[in-house]
């Protein structure tokens, strides 16, 4: 299959995005960029075309997709109970990160939700997005553009990698802002629950709607139940390397590493070291990457996954990386470190 890559980095080009329409509408693929990460998209009403999202990627057939939606008033199309809470946190943070898991209504193949009785649906705020969306029907279903696994795509070169030869169409809207895929929350229960952390965290859910869980499994290891939401059941983010998380006081946790390193190098290995603007020039060997600085979080969540994508192409030998528990998308952040190390952690 040739895959067509298109240039909007500079605005939206209409004629493409109808091209991208109909190839979404005939049953293909378009990888599109959003807000998050970069999405890989087919006609969520499509049973056929959603399976092709699971061929295309590797992913298993029971982690369910997201519906994004340009329109509010398709939100009341595809979920079947939408409650008076839901309605406030989209009033307040559609378009943007969040995804909300309702129950489904008929239109909505068991392909797209991992054969669950609830739909994930979110609006994204990218202009690009809502135009492919619109273009598209007013459903696409998309997770991460990348092979399952894998770290995701923040820019469309990643995309490119997993996805040439696999899909029609990759749209090149540039880097991402965010960086982390969406907060997703279940609204099918008594109580609002949080399956993903992401840039709009619980403080940010409970000043809207008041009182909002937390999923036990977003800290711990993955289990063998059927997942509700993208992320929860499997392995995610993972690069080639093994990886190791080493957390604590930042000059113990500095020293740790540099001796774990040494102990690398002298073995003939070359490790790789994720590191803070604050932090990267105390290391004394291997290849260190900054992933951005404490004092700007969304910089560190906007290279996470281009930072492990880079150590994949340069094959080091494994991976050290410091714990970011910061004040706002501290959860996101190592959820998503956490997942790419396999929950490996060295407290010092």
């Amino acid at each position: 299959m040739n895959t067509i890559i298109v240039d909007m980095k500079a605005g939206i080009d209409e004629a493409a995005i109808a091209q991208a329409g109909r190839i979404l509408q005939a049953g293909g693929l378009v990888a599109f960029p959003t807000e998050t990460v970069y999405g890989l998209g087919a006609n969520a009403l499509d049973e056929t075309a959603s399976g092709k999202i699971y061929r295309a990627k590797g992913r298993p057939s029971d982690n369910p997709l997201i519906v994004h939606i340009a329109r509010m008033e398709d939100l009341y199309r595809i979920a079947a109970v939408v409650p008076e809470k839901a309605e406030r946190l989209a009033e307040k943070f559609w378009p943007g990160p969040l995804t909300m898991i309702f129950p489904k209504k008929d239109c909505v193949p068991y392909t797209t939700t991992g054969g669950l009785e609830t739909v994930a649906v979110r609006m994204p705020e990218h202009p690009v997005a809502l135009a492919l969306i619109k273009a598209g029907g007013g459903f696409v279903a998309a997770p991460s553009a990348n092979s399952s696994g894998r770290p995701s795509p923040t820019r469309a070169q990643h995309v490119a990698e997993d996805m040439t030869g696999k899909i029609e169409m990759i749209i090149d809207g540039g880097s991402v802002g965010i960086g982390v895929e969406s907060t997703i929350v279940d609204m099918s229960g008594d109580v609002p629950m949080i399956l993903r952390p992401g840039y709009i965290n619980r403080e940010m859910l409970e000043e809207t709607i008041g009182e909002v869980g937390t999923d036990p499994a977003i800290s711990g290891e993955d289990t063998t139940a059927r997942p509700k939401a993208p992320g929860m059941k499997y392995r995610h983010y993972a690069p080639k390397a093994d990886m190791l998380i080493v957390e604590g006081e930042e000059a113990r946790v500095v020293s740790r590493i540099n001796e774990l390193v040494e102990k690398e190098l002298k073995e003939g290995r070359m490790p790789g070291i994720i590191a803070s603007e604050e932090t990267k020039d105390r290391y004394v060997g291997g290849i260190v990457r900054s992933i951005g600085s404490r004092m700007d979080e969304l910089s560190i969540s906007r290279h996470l996954f281009g930072v492990l994508r880079e150590f994949d192409s340069q094959n080091v030998s494994r991976i050290y990386s410091e714990a970011f528990d910061t004040p706002v998308m501290g959860q996101a952040i190592m959820n998503r470190l956490l997942k790419a190390a396999g929950h490996q952690v060295l407290e010092v």
